[in-house]
Parts: C-alpha cells; structure tokens; sequence
C-alpha cells in the first residue's frame, strides 16, 4: 500500500494522469453537441468580465471548456488528485491557483489565505476566476467564500453546470460525474449575483443561498436538456 502510495504521488504518475485526462476532456468536447442557455450567456458578461464561475464539486471536470478563450484561473486543491487535475487544466489553458476552502470558511487551512489573495489579484488583473461552491464532504452546500470574493472584489458570481447525456456518475461524496464522449453537452449558467460592498453578514447569508439556488437550477436544467434530447442517460 506504500508503495502504491509513492507511486500515485510522483510526478511522472501525476504528470501522465493529468496529460491523459486533459486528453480525454478535449475528446469529449470535440464529440460532443453543445447547447448553451442563456444562448448569449456570453454576450451578456462580456461587460462585466472579469467574472467568478462557480459549480457544484464532481462537477469541474468540463469546465475548461466554459471559458470561451477568456483569460482564466481556476482554484485546484493541493491534494495529490488535485495536482493531477492542475496538470490537465493547464494542459488545456486554464491557469491554476492552488488552495482550497475548508468546513466554516477556515481560509487559514489547505492554503486557504493565500489562494483567497491570490484569486484576488487574479481578478483584479482581469482573469475571471473559477471555483467550486461546496467545500469538501460538504455537498451541495454553498460556502461562504465564494461570496466573500465577490464581496472583496466588486465581480458578479455566475452559478453555472455542465451535464452530457453520455456519463458515469460515481458514488463518491461530490457525485463525481464522468463525462463520455459523443454526448449532448449543456452549459447552463444561472442569472449572475453581485454581493454589495457594505453587505453585513445577513446579507451576506441570503446572497450565498442565491448562489446555492442558481447551482441547483442550473444543475436540474443542464440534466433535462441533456437527458431530454438522449431518452436517458448512462450511469455508474
């Protein structure tokens, strides 16, 4: 088991998994049908970019694919899996920030303080910035740090989800989906939320259920879109 351990964890490893999942996402987007809604999502926050993009964990593996040639940064765990998934984002163009939030908003974990500032920075240098709302074994509950960002920053939140009507979706804690190739795709993004500069913590409290609202919507239309134009979909 140890051995296996400094196996998973060495570079060459983490370096061929990232290169070969980066290698499978692009496939899968290049087979894919896309539908977009907002139809012109795009075009509407091409004002107000840069912008945050938030999912759902087990959600993020497709996401690259949302920036449209758009400068961006996406926030990836420090784990060793999340090496793996630094290596394919940035394979695919999508620059990393390395940190992660924690249970009650613990910034000082995980290399929480320093992810939080470096999001910061990123956005005021005109990156849009992407970044899961859950924190883990948390699912499906939004954190407070996502609007803390927005908060400190002054950019809109866009709660968005990808679905593909081919997938295997994994009995992890995040519902892990594995997205398959030769599938309907969806993009779905919610109406954006922006968190006023002088919001107190009660304001604070309903902007993160806005967010956690517009991800659940978002999630339940990208699926109907995808599985309505299938008859199904594939599950594991």
């Amino acid at each position: 088991m140890r051995l296996f351990k400094r196996v998973a964890q060495s570079r060459g490893v983490q370096q061929a998994v990232g290169l070969t999942a980066a290698w499978f996402l692009r496939l899968v987007r290049k087979t894919s049908d896309l539908t977009i809604e907002p139809p012109d999502v795009y075009e509407r926050a091409e004002p107000h970019l840069p912008v945050i993009v938030t999912m759902w964990h087990g959600q993020h593996f497709m996401m690259p694919f949302v920036s449209r040639g758009h400068r961006v940064k996406v926030l990836v765990s420090r784990h060793r899996d999340g090496e793996m998934n630094a290596i394919a984002a940035e394979r695919l163009g999508i620059g990393t920030i390395r940190g992660s939030g924690a249970v009650n908003s613990r910034f000082d974990r995980k290399g929480g303080v320093g992810a939080f500032r470096a999001m910061l920075d990123a956005l005021a240098e005109g990156y849009s910035v992407a970044l899961t709302a859950d924190v883990p074994k948390v699912p499906r509950v939004a954190g407070s740090g996502v609007v803390k960002l927005a908060q400190l920053s002054g950019r809109l939140i866009y709660p968005v989800a990808i679905a593909t009507s081919r997938r295997l979706q994994l009995n992890t804690w995040d519902r892990s989906t594995i997205n398959l190739p030769f599938s309907h795709m969806a993009i779905v993004a919610s109406a954006p939320i922006g968190i006023p500069e002088d919001a107190d913590e009660v304001m604070r409290e309903e902007c993160r259920r806005a967010v956690e609202t517009g991800l659940n919507a978002a999630t339940d239309r990208a699926s109907i879109i995808v599985d309505h134009r299938s008859g199904g979909c594939c599950r594991g």
